[in-house]
């Protein structure tokens, strides 16, 4: 039978198959996945052929072939670091959810996040959650994190909106939203109806909270942030996907804490910026990685102020191997 992962605890996978019933299922000896050294050789969304068999009173399934992958979302594994874990596969569109701060969201993660999607054609939705927490007639004052300096002052709320204009500028589309008021809740499930799409983001981003305001009675669990470190708390511990009563389906998954790029080579990260890649041409080196090399028209589109330094920095990071090492106190916003 064939069937499709909608749960995966490790060892075990709950499956749905074509017949509309869903059976635990076990993996049948080792998978070799074209040299994807993966922690979870079967994911969420894959598509399996298992077998049926009984044990006593209970009907498990064997899975014994993975079909092939449209696409999937990999990041380094937490404590293996020469291994991948395959967050979901066959995925429509990611939501990443994107909070000014409890917990904050650094433009180095979501362009590590972006990079990995735009390598497997898969399309983000930059959800800029919880706007009905931000002033609009407060200044915050933003530091420069290496010298402490002044560097610009606005509102939260301007914070956001500036964020939202700089990847809007590159082409990617953005929402501001509050799941927890439903504020913009609407447009996120009219852009769910008929796809496969995953919930991505920081532990108390707001994932589960949103999960259950597109449709209540889900019931996900949801938890406060952290006070002594204003970070979110895991409440998802596994990727677990739902149908929804709207055609749609929703991959919900835990809380991503970094975003280490894998399989990737460095002459081709530039690809995975857009704007980096519609420039590119225009050095003066076929090959140029736009780090030393003269006459680079991504180094002056950033003196130019046509590409931003948060994009060139964490493009820079990528390609140079430190973005194990990315800086977790950055403010949010680009300097």
């Amino acid at each position: 039978m064939t069937g499709t992962v909608y749960r995966s605890t490790g060892s075990w996978y709950e499956v749905k198959g074509s017949d509309g019933q869903f059976y635990s299922c076990r993996i049948k000896g080792k998978f070799r996945l074209k040299g994807i050294k993966s922690t979870n050789p079967v994911a969420v969304g894959d598509r399996v052929d298992f077998e049926t068999e009984t044990k006593g009173d209970e009907e498990i399934g064997i899975i014994h072939e993975i079909h092939e992958r449209e696409n999937y979302i990999v990041r380094k594994s937490v404590n293996l670091s020469k291994q991948t874990h395959i967050i979901a596969a066959n995925i429509d569109q990611v939501f990443l959810l994107v909070t000014l701060n409890n917990p904050p969201t650094f433009t180095s993660f979501i362009d590590r996040f972006l990079v990995t999607a735009e390598a497997y054609h898969i399309p983000v939705v930059l959800t800029f959650n919880k706007v009905d927490t931000y002033n609009d007639d407060q200044d915050v004052v933003t530091l420069d994190p290496d010298t402490g300096e002044e560097m610009l002052t606005m509102t939260e709320l301007d914070q956001v909106r500036y964020l939202m204009a700089l990847y809007k500028s590159i082409g990617y589309e953005c929402l501001a939203i509050s799941a927890a008021d439903g504020k913009n809740v609407n447009q996120v499930k009219s852009k769910m109806e008929g796809a496969t799409s995953m919930f991505a983001g920081h532990s108390g981003a707001g994932k589960s909270t949103l999960a259950n305001a597109i449709q209540p009675g889900l019931n996900l669990k949801t938890k406060e942030i952290s006070d002594q470190h204003r970070q979110g708390q895991h409440t998802t511990t596994f990727a677990e996907m739902f149908d929804l009563d709207f055609g749609a389906r929703l991959i919900d998954t835990p809380g991503i804490k970094g975003f280490g790029v894998v399989d990737m080579e460095k002459e081709e990260v530039g690809d995975y910026f857009p704007e980096i890649f519609a420039l590119k041409q225009d050095c003066k080196f076929h090959n140029c990685l736009h780090l030393e090399e003269p006459k680079c028209a991504i180094k002056e589109a950033v003196e130019s102020g046509d590409i931003m330094l948060s994009r060139y920095e964490s493009y820079v990071q990528i390609v140079t191997g430190d973005e194990d090492n990315y800086r977790q106190d950055k403010h949010a916003l680009p300097s």
